[in-house]
């Protein structure tokens, strides 16, 4: 069974995977593998044979993300390629970056640091929910233009409500107007297909410790050419001003930041080989259906509509809208009296629940969802 591929506590119904992602055996002993080199040549490791290693790893997930791999180096976390980006931007007091009133909380709050110390405007476009297509979608984004806008921000799948945004789009018109353009893929890889070369970002970072089942803290930035000089280190070390500098300065700068175990970065090929050889394409491809068959079920169970009718919004998530006086409680309850762990979120004074469904998931569990959340009607 899939199930028993993962290492996933057999006794919880595990309908979060959008969070953080659940690693493997088969790349997680590969990760494991990593860390005994290291541990037996530290310095080696570390200081000579790590470059070749790294070099193997951003050449594999280069393949796979359609781009160069002298425009990827790792991050621990979409959040920290979002402020080294946003901290490199060359813009000016009252310059705006348009987004949407979707994006992750805490890309909200890097944006809103930034702006406030710097005079910058973040400007949230108000997406009316339900969506009801893409050219809606992208009416009421675009009306949050001006002539001020410098910069566009926008999460191609959001955490909150689970949605799949049109960023192909709202690349190409931003091009069109003369303005940068930054995506949170957060949710991305391993999760829909992405080919940078053609999506026409110039700047993107996704997590591979989600859908890509990497081990935590594996993750990716990705910068054009023109952009890389640009962007200044969030930490200055030995990359800085190198001794040996490599052919690419955005590498040295921003791939080491003193010492860490980077054995996660490594693990690339190892997650790419299990897809490759459990048929992932099919089990996703299952699991995409299995969400679709449940979004007008849920939310006619919450008495409530679909975040969308249009099922190319759809992954392998899904949120609902939920009326909810207290969502931390009810996430407590829904794990400890029941052995569920699933998301109830918060987002613009709205309350989300949200299921992922991965490989080990089932229609049972969902139906065990619903069981659950009967119960515990005092608390919605």
């Amino acid at each position: 069974m899939l199930k028993d591929l993962f290492l996933l506590d057999p006794e919880i119904t595990f309908l979060n995977f959008g969070s953080f992602g659940a690693c493997p055996k088969e790349i997680f002993d590969d990760y494991q593998r990593w860390q005994l080199l290291l541990e037996r040549e530290p310095v080696q490791f570390i200081i000579r044979d790590g470059f070749e290693y790294l070099d193997l790893s951003r050449k594999s997930l280069a393949a796979y993300i359609g781009c160069s791999f002298d425009d990827i180096i790792f991050t621990t976390n979409p959040t920290y390629a979002i402020n080294t980006i946003v901290n490199g931007l060359p813009l000016h007091s009252g310059d705006e970056i348009l987004t949407t009133d979707l994006e992750y909380g805490a890309m909200d709050r890097t944006w809103e640091y930034h702006a406030l110390r710097k005079g910058w405007t973040y400007k949230k476009a108000h997406i009316p929910l339900p969506i009801q297509s893409k050219d809606r979608f992208l009416e009421a984004f675009w009306k949050g233009f001006s002539s001020k806008t410098k910069v566009v921000f926008i999460s191609q799948i959001t955490s909150s409500t689970g949605l799949i945004l049109p960023v192909e789009e709202i690349c190409k018109e931003a091009k069109a107007r003369g303005l940068i353009t930054i995506v949170d893929g957060a949710h991305v890889p391993g999760h829909i297909p992405l080919n940078l070369g053609e999506l026409g970002a110039d700047f993107y970072t996704g997590a591979c410790h989600k859908w890509m089942m990497a081990p935590k803290g594996c993750s990716f930035m990705y910068v054009t050419k023109p952009f890389q000089e640009l962007l200044d280190p969030l930490v200055i070390s030995w990359g800085y001003k190198s001794d040996t500098p490599s052919d690419s300065k955005y590498f040295d700068y921003h791939q080491f930041n003193g010492t860490r175990d980077f054995s996660a970065f490594l693990t690339i090929p190892a997650a790419l080989n299990f897809r490759e050889k459990h048929d992932w394409e099919s089990v996703s491809a299952h699991c995409r259906q299995l969400v679709r068959s449940n979004v007008q079920r849920t939310a006619n169970f919450f008495q409530t509509e679909p975040l969308s009718a249009d099922f190319s919004f759809y992954g392998q998530m899904c949120s609902t809208p939920v009326q909810c006086t207290n969502p931390a409680k009810l996430q407590r309850e829904l794990f400890e009296r029941f052995n569920i762990e699933i998301p109830v979120m918060q987002h613009n004074g709205q309350c989300y629940i949200r299921f992922s469904i991965q490989a080990f998931n089932s229609e049972n569990q969902i139906d065990a969802l619903f069981e659950a959340l009967n119960q515990l009607r005092n608390l919605w």
